[in-house]
């Protein structure tokens, strides 16, 4: 187990250095004014290397089952800096069909996760807390696919390429797929809750 936290806080710090250096390198800037491929595949990329690697290796999905559910969660508080989408929008930097959806989702996110990590990140609360992981996945995908398609409905809107720059570029190619993934490992966690309930521990049952 000591392995794999090396390993993953080394993946996740070469990870964040890789968005800040390609965003410095304007790698994301896109002619169109829009989230383009770049940033897609940025942000695709690490959830489909997770994907692979948590159905695949027995010893990282026993790993990331028995991590604290509820630091796991209280890590979403972050997502209250989704505030800043509402400030811009109102400043006219991102289109409000985008930002509004996307920033109070992330601030009722944000705003709830300690609760949740407090009262629903429990066996016997299985069912809520599982709702709400799936809420707050919910909640990003629908900023994604605004963010990706606020151009394409409103053609005459207030441009999205401040997503594709820093410090905002960060947003869709390391913050949105991280939480993202921290979403699925503890909806994951949760389903294996009732067989390790007995034992009164967060001991992630593997499924071989």
């Amino acid at each position: 187990m000591k392995n794999y936290k090396k390993l993953v806080a080394g993946l996740i710090s070469g990870w964040f250095l890789f968005a800040l250096v390609s965003s410095a390198l304007h790698l994301y800037l896109n002619p169109a004014n829009r989230v383009g491929l770049a940033v897609a595949l940025a942000a695709v990329a690490p959830i489909v290397l997770f994907s692979l690697w948590f159905a695949r290796s027995v010893g990282f999905r026993q790993f990331a089952l028995a991590l604290d559910p509820r630091v796991l969660t209280f890590l979403q508080s972050w997502r209250i800096l989704g505030v800043v989408f509402v400030i811009l929008a109102a400043y006219g930097v991102l289109p409000a069909l985008f930002a509004l959806p996307a920033g109070y989702g992330d601030i009722f996110i944000g705003v709830t996760a300690p609760l949740v990590a407090l009262w629903l990140a429990a066996p016997q609360r299985r069912l809520g807390f599982t709702a709400w992981q799936a809420l707050g996945i919910a909640d990003l995908v629908v900023a994604v696919g605004l963010g990706t398609t606020a151009r394409l409905i409103s053609p005459d809107s207030i441009p999205m390429a401040a997503l594709t720059v820093l410090p905002l570029s960060l947003i869709p190619t390391f913050l949105v797929p991280l939480f993202l993934i921290i979403h699925v490992i503890c909806i994951a966690q949760a389903r294996s809750w009732p067989a390790a309930a007995s034992s009164g521990q967060y001991v992630a049952v593997s499924h071989r």
